[in-house]
């Protein structure tokens, strides 16, 4: 059996192959001792493998006698809400935007917060006793009765009040709103907000069967989503992933708004109403140089991040700020919640359009002038050798001299997929398709290519 480890984003694999039952099972037992909690609430997304890899972990935490409440199909978000409002840890299975065959789990503190590295490390180290020592996994709980696992029909609910109630009293009536639910998490939930205020909404991508999330739609494909917005007349298009915990935004000609862009205009606004901490927004390093440069006009300092939304709150934590997130549409309002919620992020953004009385077309025209960015994920059978890959971290040397002060190129390993993330941004945009193009050949070359992947270009 392999090992779960936590990266990014919790603990990710293929389901039934890489995250097992058995595996979710033990990573629960060690959860439960690791935490010593003696209630948890846990939830999923709409994956066919949820309900098995969730029952699996329930009952590991069951069999160390915590109490769990099942609060069924809920965003990830939601769980974070309901782990602070109620003082006791959380956890949900979901792969967030990845196809339906994967599946992960991801903690949460009682304070909704992810759990600090060193706390997963010390699962970690627990769940290997339980898989390697049978006497270690078979030795009952010191003093502890055999938990309860049970529905909680509350916490859906609760969630959906909770995150409207951020509007203080404003609603949303006259406004068209399309929402790609992403055949995800945001199914149930999303148009039930909007609809209770006031909003008149069209559903697309709202019919979860365990394997179309993320399928051709939600944040990471919004074409749909797009052509929708435009054929119906309506306003506003929002698209969440499959965990509704990001989002990305339509206007009503169907054009795209990014997590930059919407992160731009909501740090302008807070900070005309004065409500951003030191004028400063938080991002990580894969944000547009456009977007700092627009900031800069506006006096609103930017502080880089490494990539993950870890790294953005923990900035945000430290320091004070209210405002970060990720070009993915990943947003995060520390005052407002303990994680990035795609649901608030799609409430705020129809709010704004609203109190602009222009629209998302007219407020975000000329907000940002991007310099050309090119994006590749590169399919590899060993993305953890990067940092050894001589040939890889040449290449980039040549072409970053290539490029000179008007360019960057970043590189890394992803912590939710085996591939590595390529972006090269520079004033030239065929300059910069041609050097992902040539680093792309390089990072194959070098770390495998899976079999029936065709070499990039160079």
């Amino acid at each position: 059996m392999g090992r779960a480890r936590f990266g990014t984003d919790g603990v990710r694999g293929v389901a039934n192959v890489d995250l097992t039952a058995e595996l979710a099972l033990a990573l629960g037992r060690a959860t439960a001792r690791v935490l010593g909690t003696e209630r948890f609430v846990i939830g999923r997304d709409t994956r066919r493998s949820g309900p098995l890899l969730q029952a699996a972990f329930a009952a590991g935490l069951a069999t160390e006698g915590v109490h769990v409440a099942d609060a069924g199909v809920v965003p990830t978000p939601a769980l974070a809400w309901l782990a602070r409002s109620r003082g006791v840890p959380a956890a949900v299975v979901s792969a967030s935007h990845n196809p339906f065959d994967d599946n992960g789990i991801k903690l949460f503190s009682a304070a909704g917060t992810k759990l600090a590295v060193e706390t997963e490390q010390s699962i970690e180290k627990e769940l290997d006793e339980l898989l390697d020592s049978p006497s270690h996994a078979t030795a009952p709980p010191s003093g502890a009765a055999v938990g309860v696992i049970e529905a909680d029909h509350r916490g859906a609910g609760e969630y959906r009040k909770a995150v409207a109630s951020v509007l203080k009293g404003r609603r949303f009536d006259g406004l068209h709103v399309v929402l790609d639910c992403a055949n995800g998490a945001a199914s149930a939930i999303a148009p039930k907000v909007f609809e209770a205020l006031g909003a008149r909404v069209d559903a697309i991508f709202d019919r979860p069967d365990g394997v179309n999330i993320n399928d051709g739609c939600g944040s990471t494909h919004p074409e749909a989503l797009a052509r929708t917005v435009v054929d119906r007349g309506a306003a506003l298009g929002i698209a969440f992933d499959g965990d509704a915990d990001r989002m990305v935004a339509v206007d009503h000609r169907g054009t795209v708004a990014d997590g930059d862009t919407l992160l731009a205009l909501f740090a302008v606004d807070l900070s005309d109403r004065g409500q951003l901490p030191g004028d400063t927004v938080v991002v990580t390093v894969m944000s547009n140089l456009g977007f700092r440069l627009a900031m800069a006009e506006r006096n609103i300092e930017v502080v880089e991040t490494p990539v993950g939304d870890r790294a953005v709150l923990e900035a945000l934590e430290s320091n004070g700020f209210n405002l970060g997130g990720e070009q993915s549409g990943h947003i995060v309002f520390r005052h407002l919640a303990s994680t990035g919620d795609g649901l608030l992020t799609g409430l705020l953004v129809a709010d704004l359009v609203l109190r602009s009385g222009v629209g998302l077309a007219a407020l975000s025209t000329g907000v940002i002038e991007r310099v050309p960015q090119v994006l590749r994920n590169v399919a590899v059978l060993e993305p953890h050798r990067l940092a050894a890959a001589i040939e890889v971290w040449d290449t980039v040397r040549a072409v970053e001299a290539g490029l000179g002060t008007t360019g960057r190129v970043l590189l890394r390993p992803s912590g939710t997929e085996p591939v590595v993330r390529v972006m090269v941004e520079t004033l030239d945009g065929a300059a910069a398709e041609a050097a992902a193009d040539r680093i792309c050949a390089a990072v194959e070359r070098s770390l495998g290519a899976p079999v029936g992947t065709e070499p990039s270009p160079g």
